[in-house]
């Protein structure tokens, strides 16, 4: 009977095999990659799917960061772009852009085509890798090789690995987790802790997208600590850690890891998105995507949609019937036995997984618990806020153990079919085979739905800057500031920015310096409330109440007006008579903050009474921000009037509240106001 142990481990595996092996693997995976996304993206000239949105928005802004690299000098940091973030700089890790892939393209730029994107060929390359590695992984435990490649199928369509390729493109990079997992087997089968290629996977995780560096450098400290442990002999693991360390860091600051980075680029603090318990068997993402046939889709709560870990219907009866087989048979001392030799391995699965559950515990979708921690270290453990990624490491070896449960049951099933020199064991590579197919089958929606919507491709995001606006602003500006909130369709402004060679400090990155980026537009508030402009600065504003303050204070010389798409903007020296510009003047219309929503307020309409005083004007109220402007056509008003001429009286006006007014009408439900253009009415 075949026994799948050491009698093909790596070091009895002979280097050219173990290649043969790694690049059947590769060719899986580009197969794969074919089979699911076809040639569309790999056409370098070809960036329409990217400018439109690919399953999610944030493709814009990883290919925003290279426009604004590519056009940028130079300089070190290697990897920082001084047009984002102006006028200080980000690095381009924080739009997700591939930094190492983007230099590298960078140094060739004078001989790429005007357009050029290499995310079709980093995803392929992804792919690539993912089954090369994983075809590896399952050369250790596996008879022979078609087993292996049978057995790298799931790992290849991984549910995480097709829900992250091309929405979070640098997630893709998943292969570096099994890469740290076979060079972990590796080093128990052949004694040994130090290995090149793991120091260069570690470095290359932090080029990639530094989520993975905790990753694998869990796996790395296992494979440290328990050959350390076991050989008695501490010192070469600790300088090869670090060392590791030390290149890793360096690597990051090489790429601008550390510079104008800060807590800017998400309100939500970690344990927002941690990882719902029932993720493993949960076939739901972010979007409608039908991740399976056979299982319900479950609740959620916050974000644990970022936390996706589903397993599949194959890997998870593999790993049920796993577990059923342990327990009824009682082989709790072999159990013992592999959690004793694989201890720190254990350890780091177990850490991992409570940070990908966070603090905040929930379970289909009630919060069960909420565990009180220092907001010291809630703030720390935010440097990975989507921390229900972390799990990834603990969800490969997941696979591998449904995998070689398959292939273990196939393999005592078929005593006496296959000898220890065969060269393929038939009933281990059926039962894989069937793994696969089952799994595959669950999937299939998912997998379908990635072909067709690059097979007929349409802009999943189309632009709101559809205004001749903005063409005509190109032109003309060379900065674009945004004095206040994220603007109206920050990536595609961004696109439009990278386009026309402006700079722009519109934080679109995940990261930048918060405080640094409101003092500067603190700066430009108070230049602008002093009547200064630069005429080579195009300014945006969020908030339409700052619009109203400060383009009440402008001269004739600068345009100020409302744009379709809810833009607002103050262009100095431009002349535009567009009729998709509501320019500002004394006849402007009145709006409701309709941004402004709270526990008693809903879009600028009071929902819910704050007290008694209050009780009989939910409803009824409206707010209205605070300035000359407002306050000039309420004084004295009697109604508020709207478009079609219906005129709702004015019974009081409240400025109790600093920089609100609150006005209460005589209006069956002000709801009805939201977004509409109003006239006071003298």
């Amino acid at each position: 009977m075949p026994r799948l142990q050491a009698n093909l481990s790596a070091s009895s595996r002979p280097a050219p095999r173990r290649a043969a092996l790694f690049g059947a693997g590769c060719l899986v995976g580009v197969l794969a990659f074919l089979l699911l996304y076809g040639l569309t993206p790999l056409d370098v000239t070809n960036d329409i799917w990217l400018r439109g949105g690919f399953v999610e928005q944030d493709i814009q802004q990883h290919y925003a960061g290279w426009l604004f690299y590519r056009a940028a000098p130079l300089r070190l940091p290697l990897a920082v772009a001084p047009n984002i973030n102006w006028p200080t700089g980000i690095s381009i890790m924080y739009t997700d852009s591939l930094p190492l892939c983007a230099v590298l393209f960078r140094l060739l730029a004078p001989l790429l085509p005007a357009t050029f994107q290499y995310f079709g060929w980093y995803t392929l390359v992804c792919f690539a890798l993912q089954g090369g590695f994983a075809a590896l992984l399952m050369g250790l435990f596996l008879p022979d090789a078609p087993s292996a490649l049978l057995g790298a199928v799931p790992f290849i369509f991984s549910p995480v690995l097709v829900e992250r390729a091309f929405r979070h493109t640098a997630l893709a990079a998943q292969f570096l987790i099994l890469a740290a997992l076979w060079y972990y087997f590796c080093s128990k089968r052949e004694d040994r802790f130090a290995y090149k290629g793991l120091f260069a996977l570690n470095c290359l995780a932090i080029g990639l997208h530094p989520y993975f560096v905790p990753m694998t450098y869990a796996v790395t400290l296992a494979l440290l600590a328990e050959w350390a442990l076991a050989h008695r002999r501490w010192k070469g693991p600790a300088l090869y850690l670090a060392a590791n360390l030390a290149a890793t860091v360096a690597l990051g600051a090489l790429l601008g890891l550390f510079t104008a980075s800060g807590s800017g680029g998400s309100a939500v603090e970690y344990g927002y998105f941690g990882m719902n318990l029932n993720a493993l068997w949960n076939p739901i993402s972010r979007w409608d995507t039908v991740w399976s046939r056979l299982l319900p889709v479950q609740n959620q709560t916050g974000g644990n949609y970022d936390a996706f870990n589903y397993l599949g219907l194959g890997m998870l009866l593999a790993c049920a019937a796993a577990a059923v087989t342990c327990a009824v048979r009682r082989q709790w001392a072999a159990v013992g036995r592999w959690l004793r030799a694989h201890w720190m391995l254990c350890l780091c699965c177990l850490a991992l997984t409570l940070f990908a559950v966070s603090h905040v515990v929930t379970a289909n979708g009630a919060t069960l618990v909420t565990l009180p921690l220092p907001h010291a270290l809630i703030r720390l453990a935010t440097t990975f806020r989507s921390g229900g990624r972390m799990f990834w490491p603990v969800y490969y070896l997941l696979f591998l153990g449904g995998v070689l449960f398959a292939a273990r049951c196939a393999a005592r099933a078929g005593c006496g079919r296959a000898g220890r020199t065969a060269r393929v064991n038939w009933p281990c590579a059926a039962a894989l085979l069937a793994l696969a197919a089952v799994q595959l089958w669950d999937i299939s929606p998912a997998l379908a739905e990635r072909h067709n919507a690059f097979a007929r491709y349409e802009p999943a995001f189309p632009t709101s800057l559809t205004s001749p606006f903005w063409e005509q602003a190109g032109a003309r500006y060379t900065h674009i500031l945004s004095l206040d909130g994220l603007q109206e369709d920050p990536l595609h402004l961004a696109l439009f920015a990278a386009d026309h060679g402006m700079t722009t400090n519109d934080p679109f990155a995940a990261r930048y310096d918060e405080a640094g980026l409101a003092e500067q537009r603190a700066g430009l508030i108070a230049q602008l409330r002093a009547g200064e402009t630069d005429p080579d600065c195009l300014y945006l504003i969020h908030e339409e109440g700052l619009f109203l303050d400060l383009a009440d204070r402008m001269g004739d010389d600068v345009f100020c007006a409302r744009l379709d798409g809810g833009w607002y903007v103050l262009a100095p020296g431009l002349a535009y008579e567009g009729a998709d510009a509501l320019e500002f003047s004394e006849e402007y219309p009145l709006r409701l903050v309709d941004t402004y929503t709270d526990d008693y307020w809903v879009h600028g309409v009071l929902a819910r009474a704050p007290s008694e005083e209050w009780a009989d004007k939910a409803g009824k109220t409206v707010l209205f921000c605070d300035c000359a402007f407002t306050r000039r056509h309420l004084e004295g008003a009697r109604a508020l009037r709207d478009a079609a001429g219906q005129e709702y009286p004015i019974l009081t006006v409240d400025d109790r509240d600093a920089g609100w007014l609150m006005v209460t009408l005589d209006i069956p439900d002000a709801n009805a106001l939201i977004g509409a253009d109003l006239e006071a009415v003298p």
